[in-house]
This record gives structure tokens, sequence and C-alpha cells, in this order.
């Protein structure tokens, strides 16, 4: 799309740009995730302590990146609804320079607690709740390595190639990332990933059949930060996730203990419990030492990180927008949270959007259609488990 082309007046698509290129200039989730974690993770489990991380080298130098957001006047947007959405992204980028800035502080679990939020009583509830009655079903069958996992990746990438042949999207192994992660438009595989076989479907439609296809289609959009991500976009981004692996009839039982376990630990934490403490107490409950492990990792990466607590609230706050009668339509025009829906659907009536390239598999799929069907009318998540663990 050419500027002239664009809907949105000539100023506020150079604000738009500013704060999209601004978003991509650094990879915050890759930036405050340790590099040596499975090394780490070895010694941690011969003898439990608490554990010091090493992490990359920022790419984008925080204080020359903030002084660049600073010049971006958002104040000057001409439509009303593009500028509310822009200076909810402005803001959001203003904190996440912020916890790069102050890695392994104080600062970075109280900039955290501002950015992604606490743990509220009613999704402590929940996610102990399901801990509590949901017994672990230890996983005994086959695992993908790495390479195996990224060549189904690959195979699924280009089924949506065969759509639109000029999506600009792949999948690597990043020797320097761990686990399976989505930065950007590019899915990263750790090479010392596993993935279960009975779970890999349901990953790839999380990762690519999710992440992905939203970024696709919010990069060709006039509003460039729906491909970048609007502010808060993470909640709805990885509950929309989850319901994808439900979609594909595999949340399993360990999967459900997993999202539950996030939230206790980053509960536990912002509580003040050690990593050892809070890593004995997920063991205690039943799960895996080094899943247990990775979990608080996690949690307790670059000084106190409470995004994992973002998964099952975000995966209950969509299934009750179902329940409600709402629809996901909307929700693959781009990235964005499901409060500011209302403002992406109003942009959307009014022309100032396009329809997405490209829909999910799993939503575009009957059968996945009546699994999310059943999913909403559900009140307890754990009703919601589907597979063997």
């Amino acid at each position: 799309m050419t500027p002239a082309d664009n809907p949105l007046s000539t100023n506020d698509q150079a604000v738009d740009h500013q704060l999209s290129q601004l978003g991509t200039s650094f990879r915050f989730i890759l930036d405050v995730t340790p590099v040596d974690a499975d090394d780490v993770r070895v010694a941690f489990l011969e003898r439990p302590h608490e554990p010091e991380f090493t992490y990359r080298e920022v790419g984008v130098d925080p204080e020359v990146a903030a002084k660049m957001l600073a010049d971006v006047d958002v104040a000057s947007v001409e439509d009303n609804t593009v500028g509310a959405l822009l200076r909810g992204k402005h803001r959001e980028l203003e904190l996440q320079l912020a916890m790069l800035r102050s890695r392994g502080t104080s600062d970075f679990h109280a900039l955290s607690l501002e950015l992604y939020g606490g743990v509220a009583p009613n999704l402590l509830t929940a996610a102990r709740s399901v801990i509590e009655r949901v017994d672990p079903e230890p996983y005994r069958g086959e695992h993908l390595d790495a390479e195996e996992f990224l060549a189904m990746a690959e195979a699924e990438i280009d089924r949506y190639r065969q759509s639109n042949p000029d999506i600009d999207i792949h999948a690597e192994i990043r020797h320097d990332s761990t686990g399976i992660m989505v930065s950007d438009n590019v899915l990263l595989v750790g090479p010392e990933s596993k993935v279960a076989t009975g779970r890999a479907n349901a990953l790839i439609q999380h990762e690519i059949g999710t992440h992905l296809v939203t970024q696709v289609n919010g990069s060709h959009q006039p509003l460039n930060v729906l491909g970048t991500g609007l502010a808060g976009y993470d909640e709805t981004q990885e509950g929309l996730a989850v319901l994808a692996e439900i979609a594909a009839g595999a949340l399993t039982t360990g999967r459900m203990r997993q999202l539950a376990g996030r939230v206790v630990t980053v509960h536990s934490m912002v509580e003040g419990a050690s990593f050892v403490e809070c890593w004995q107490d997920l063991v205690d409950a039943g799960f895996p030492r080094r899943g247990a492990f990775t979990t608080t990792m996690r949690v307790f990466r670059a000084g106190g990180l409470t995004k994992d607590a973002i998964y099952l609230r975000g995966l209950l706050d969509l299934l009750e927008h179902l329940s409600r009668g709402g629809s996901l339509d909307a929700l693959f025009l781009g990235k964005f949270a499901l409060e500011d829906l209302p403002l992406v659907e109003e942009l959307n009536n009014r022309g100032v959007l396009h329809e997405p390239v490209l829909l999910p598999h799993w939503y575009e799929n009957e059968e996945g259609r009546q699994r999310l069907a059943e999913a909403a009318t559900q009140t307890d998540p754990a009703q919601l488990i589907q597979g063997a663990a």
C-alpha cells in the first residue's frame, strides 16, 4: 500500500510509522529471556539454589530509543480513534524501554506490574482450582526434536503460502533462543526444544495459526501498529492462541496445569517468595522438576516478569466474550487487546481497515468451531481439558 492509498492523514500515518518502527527496533521478550537457561537448569536440578542468568546485549540503546519515542507527537493525531490507540501504544513502549533499562533490578518488577498487571483474586482462585482438582498425568509418548518440529512448522507455513504466496513469515532454529516463540514475523525454535507428539499440532496452531497469522494481517493494514501489536495485545493474543489449542482438540491436562501453574507462580513471586520456594511449590503440586524450573525461570527472568499470568486470564476473558455471543472474526485483523475491540471495529466499519489476508486454519475448520462453541459454555476451567497429558 502506498501512502497515497492510505485512508489516514499524512500526519497520522507518520506517527503510526514512527511507533511501528520503534516497536520493531528491539525484541522485548528475547531481551528479557536468559540465553543460558538450559545450562542453569542442569545445575539447578542437581542442587536447587537461587540461580543467576545471563542475558543477551540489548540490540538498541534504550536511552536513545526512549529519546526518539519522546519526540513522537501522539497528541497531534487527527483521527480520534486512531489517536486513542496510538497513545496507548506510546505508553506501552515507554514501559518496555524502561524495563530494558532496569533488567535485574526491583524497578523491573514494579514496571512489569504496571505493564502486565498482577493476579486478581478470581484468577488466582481459578488457577488454584485447576491445580488442586486436576491430577497430573505424565506424558509417556514420543517427542519431536527441534529439527522435526521445524519441518512441521515449515509445512504449515507452506499451507498458508498456497493461499497467499507473498506472505512474509518463516521459521528457524535459533541457538540463542530458549523454547519456541514468535518474534515479529519469525517462529523461533530453540535447539534443545522437545515437543510432545500429541501437542505438536496444538503448538503449531498457537504459534503459526494465531501469532503469525495476525502478524501478517496486521502488517497489511493501513494502521501499521496492528502488525507489531497495539498496547496490551499480548493478553488477548495468548488467550486467542490457547483457544486455537482448544479448536485443535489438544488442550491437555499438562497444558492446563501449566497455565494455572504460571498464574500461582506469578502471584507467589509478587508476594515475595524466592525462586527455590516457587519451584518447590510446583514440584509439591505434582509438576515435573524440569517443567517447574522452566515455569519459575519465566516468571523470575530479568527481575520478575508478571507476563505469564496473562495466558489464563486472556483465555477466560475470551471465553466470557464468546459466551455473551461475541465473535472472534475481528480479532484476526491484527494484534490488539480485547478491550480495544470496539475501537478496531469502528475503524473497520468506517472502511479504514482491510479484511484479513489470512484466516487461521483452526478457525476455518468446522470441527474446531464446534469445540470453541462447547468451550464457551463452560464456567469451570478444568472442564476445558480435552486430551491426554
